[in-house]
């Protein structure tokens, strides 16, 4: 991979982008390769949690500015053609850009994020799509496109807006200021500050760790429930809860969690199961 690397160990498979040089902008690459990787490890059962980090002194200055000139290229033969294309295809290549997000949205197993410096643009976008997220005291986030005259539409609005306050979504947006870290842990929109980028690796491979200890089905069911009751009302999701359950619940899965506990050791649980791609 041109922008990733990956290493799997003790159920945590660690993405880490590793372009610091260009303070890990998003190239054209970034969009094939990293979908095509969280849903390679989901699929594969290949780990129970994913986490990703970066390198340098910036998580990533947002998507890569080459990208712009392309989003409503056509290749018709005539100057009108190409106008009248342009409106469609920029469409597509912007519902394509979401769909890189929303495989992480869609991942069974979790998947963490740890931000050091600049999340810039795009990386707010990536974020949002993650279960729980992470900073160093450093960190920022802006919400950068307002700043170039467009609007932010790979993926912030519709979960930013649903995991911190509106007046906050609203005033990142319409000023497209820096917020800091330590605002963004107000906000809601941080787990948790750590003063130096190997602490928080450290604490959140550790974090990582922990979730990969836990019976793969139930986790998948607990993100399953939370990603539906954040969309759905709150009987139309007791009702969901029901019908999960009674389909998915395992009592030698409980069994095994509570001689586990009982004995002091880890839990011997069944992994998720291989899905087919088509």
């Amino acid at each position: 991979m041109k922008c990733f690397d990956l290493t799997i160990e003790n159920r945590v498979a660690h993405v880490v982008m590793n372009r610091p040089d260009k303070r890990n902008s998003m190239i054209h690459e970034f969009w094939e390769e990293l979908p095509q990787m969280v849903q390679d490890i989901d699929n594969g059962s290949k780990a129970r949690v994913i986490v990703i980090s970066s390198t340098g002194p910036h998580f990533t200055s947002g998507l890569d500015t080459s990208l712009f000139g392309g989003l409503a290229q056509s290749d018709a033969e005539t100057k009108e053609e190409q106008d009248l294309q342009a409106q469609s295809i920029f469409y597509n290549e912007v519902t394509r850009l979401q769909k890189t997000f929303t495989a992480l949205e869609a991942a069974r197993i979790p998947i963490l994020i740890a931000i050091q410096g600049g999340c810039i643009g795009g990386g707010l976008d990536l974020i949002t799509a993650c279960d729980m997220r992470y900073a160093t005291k450093d960190a920022f986030f802006t919400l950068f496109e307002t700043n170039l005259a467009m609007t932010a539409d790979v993926g912030t609005f519709p979960r930013l807006a649903k995991l911190i306050p509106e007046g906050f979504v609203k005033e990142m947006a319409y000023t497209g200021k820096r917020i800091t870290a330590a605002d963004a842990h107000r906000f809601g929109l941080i787990n948790e500050l750590y003063d130096s980028q190997e602490e928080m690796l450290s604490a959140v491979l550790e974090i990582a760790r922990e979730i990969g200890s836990k019976a793969p089905l139930a986790v998948y069911g607990c993100k399953k429930m939370i990603n539906y009751s954040r969309d759905h009302s709150t009987e139309d999701t007791l009702d969901y809860i029901a019908l999960w359950n009674s389909s998915q619940f395992k009592i030698d899965e409980i069994a095994e969690a509570m001689n586990a506990n009982k004995e002091k050791r880890l839990g011997n649980f069944v992994s998720l199961p291989k899905k087919k791609v088509s």
